[in-house]
């Protein structure tokens, strides 16, 4: 479509974050809104949107619900093709599934194919922003954001560093790392609507020369992204013990050398000592749940709760292909069943944010996306809320919009994903 589009229906959107204030007083409900030049250009009522574009082109999605496009904080759009792996805890799932496929993405021609294949599957999920690690190879990098280029896409991405724990041909060094790392950055970060991501995998597979060559490179461009894992498991958290003896907890061996702050991203973190979460806060790093994956590895129990009540900044993610599903609405359902392993029930309203505004928060992007707003941009998805006979039968018994979208989070899946939108046009 060209032009301007008024798309009708039930428009969500957040005022306030609903962790910290009710559901009512966070969320508003508009009746329509504009798009224009690729952005929101207005919301509101039907009728008033009409008379002020008379020319624009309606969409009437009748009762269906409009969200922000869906943000998926911490993917390895890698590991599309091995997912849902059977049977093994991190290190062996790493080293029997992940390593041998991450292998291929030295060929340009394969890593475009994954891409290419992961950006429509996630697109057909209703995900329109996603934060990526990719694998050693320069190509890998290149090929996804040639592909998100290609689709007009905000996307994160990095090349993955690791120069040591990984197999011959998955290696880099603290030196090649740099270099490559700099040199990706220098061609991809803020153009079009692309930014890069400085990617250590995690401490186990970087020396410390390489960790403090990446602190100096994120120091060097303070406005990029820092991507990486923190206390996914206690297995884990053992091992790095080992190979970094004199650090005081996880998190220091990030510290140390340069990879705290507040445009850092740490994956999982569920097993997090008392001085770790201080300093998270302090800085104001954020943490990224990934409930499918924690639970099909069996990480662990992330504490939604108690970090929010403590105050620290969180996205939400599916750990593409550690996490078994592409789906941000499975992805919301697996947080509320974490949740309530650990007593809380989340209410539909802060689950949504989470996937939304939360997780473009995380990214240092709520100014641009994650949310209905005049400005923003137009990343979209519309979700019938009656996909399936067994949806539908439970929405229908509904007496309010929570209870109309709560079925939908549980039990969705890309049946319920009606449209997608992104940059302000209709994909497919």
């Amino acid at each position: 479509m060209t032009g301007d589009n008024i798309l009708k229906g039930q428009v969500l959107s957040f005022t306030a974050s609903p962790f910290e204030v009710p559901a009512q007083d966070a969320t508003r409900l508009d009746e329509a809104l504009v798009l224009r030049d690729g952005r929101i250009g207005d919301v509101g009522a039907f009728d008033t949107l009409r008379a002020a574009y008379p020319q624009a082109e309606v969409v009437d999605y009748a009762n269906r619900l409009i969200l922000a496009g869906f943000v998926d904080a911490h993917v390895h759009y890698p590991q599309t093709a091995m997912i849902a792996s059977w049977g093994k805890r991190l290190i062996d799932w790493l080293n029997l599934y992940t390593f041998p496929e991450e292998m291929k993405f030295g060929d340009i021609g394969y890593a475009t194919d994954i891409a290419a294949r992961y950006l429509d599957l996630t697109a057909a999920n209703g995900t329109t922003t996603m934060c990526s690690f990719c694998t050693i190879h320069p190509e890998s990098t290149d090929a996804f954001f040639a592909e998100a280029q290609r689709r007009g896409q905000r996307v994160v991405a990095g090349k993955t560093c690791m120069d040591r724990n990984a197999p011959e041909g998955l290696r880099d060094s603290a030196q090649s790392a740099y270099d490559q790392s700099r040199d990706l950055l220098q061609r991809w970060h803020g153009v079009g609507r692309l930014s890069y991501a400085i990617t250590p995998r995690f401490s186990p597979t970087s020396t410390p020369e390489q960790l403090e060559a990446l602190g100096a490179l994120w120091a060097e461009h303070p406005d990029c992204l820092m991507q990486t894992h923190l206390s996914e498991q206690t297995d884990e958290i053992e091992w790095v013990q080992g190979l970094f003896p004199s650090a005081r907890d996880y998190l220091d061996t990030y510290e140390a050398h340069g990879l705290l702050g507040e445009r850092g991203l740490y994956g999982h973190a569920i097993h997090l000592e008392a001085r770790e979460k201080d300093r998270l806060r302090e800085v104001g790093g954020a943490v990224v749940h990934c409930p499918t994956s924690n639970t099909f590895i069996g990480s662990g129990l992330f504490d939604m709760a108690g970090l929010m009540a403590a105050g620290q900044r969180i996205g939400l993610a599916t750990d593409t292909g550690g996490g078994s599903s592409f789906s941000m609405l499975r992805t919301m359902a697996a947080a509320y069943e974490v949740a309530q392993l650990r007593g809380t029930a989340l209410h539909p309203a802060q689950l949504i944010w989470l996937a939304t505004a939360g997780s473009a928060g995380a990214l240092h992007m709520g100014d641009l996306i994650g949310n209905i707003a005049p400005g923003l941009e137009g990343d979209l998805v519309v979700l019938d809320l009656a996909s399936t006979p067994a949806i539908a039968q439970r929405s229908a018994r509904a007496g309010d919009i929570w209870q109309a979208v709560f079925p939908t989070i549980m039990m969705g899946d890309d049946r319920a994903v009606a449209d997608v939108w992104i940059g302000g046009r209709r994909v497919g």
